[in-house]
């Protein structure tokens, strides 16, 4: 049975205020969204993880038009390219946490999986994770390199940008981008040793 809209809000609230609490969100630039009943709800633009409430959703409808008056993150179409490209996926996470965002600016990167599973749960909780080449945030030239590189991989590192992340739902989504933040940490870690 589908969770009732408020419950996912509440989870929704709790994932964005522990993903701020512990540094892995920052200002106002991180965004989520959720399913519910055939419709997108994504975080409103201008909001905070920190601060995050439950009138600060926008809801869209899955061909990208909006109901009321709340304006999303300008960074929906992403949302919505997944939610087309995974039929599994009920949320979305796209934060820019400091390891994901350090290991996205090396060089030679495989652009199929590009994080390296040091230990078995990036796999088990996520899958591959694929490179995004740089554009601007936000901008149409993002989302039509999104929509190209999407089918590929079960998650994204967007370079220099930081990391999108689908599940089922959005505990499944939160636990899938911890285990890539950790996954980007170990790598990072492991590369300074190697080069010392």
């Amino acid at each position: 049975m589908d969770q009732s809209v408020d419950k996912k809000i509440k989870d929704a609230i709790w994932v964005a205020q522990s993903l701020f609490q512990r540094g892995k969100a920052t200002g106002s630039v991180a965004n989520l969204s959720f399913l519910h009943e055939g419709k997108m709800y994504v975080t409103a633009t201008g909001t905070c993880f920190g601060t995050l409430k439950h009138e600060e959703f926008a809801i869209l409808e899955m061909d990208g038009r909006q109901y009321g008056d709340i304006k999303p993150s300008k960074e929906w179409p992403l949302h919505l390219s997944v939610y087309k490209a995974k039929p599994d996926a009920g949320a979305v996470l796209h934060v820019h946490s400091t390891y994901s965002v350090l290991w996205s600016c090396l060089p030679g990167l495989n652009e199929s999986d590009c994080v390296p599973d040091h230990t078995p749960y990036l796999k088990m909780k996520l899958g591959t994770v694929g490179l995004i080449p740089y554009e601007q945030p936000g901008s149409q030239e993002l989302f039509r390199e999104f929509d190209k590189h999407v089918h590929a991989s079960d998650g994204w590192l967007l370079s220099h940008h930081g990391p999108v992340v689908p599940g089922k739902g959005i505990m499944e989504a939160f636990f899938a981008l911890e285990e890539l933040e950790e996954s980007a940490h170990i790598a990072w870690e492991l590369r300074k040793v190697n080069t010392e």
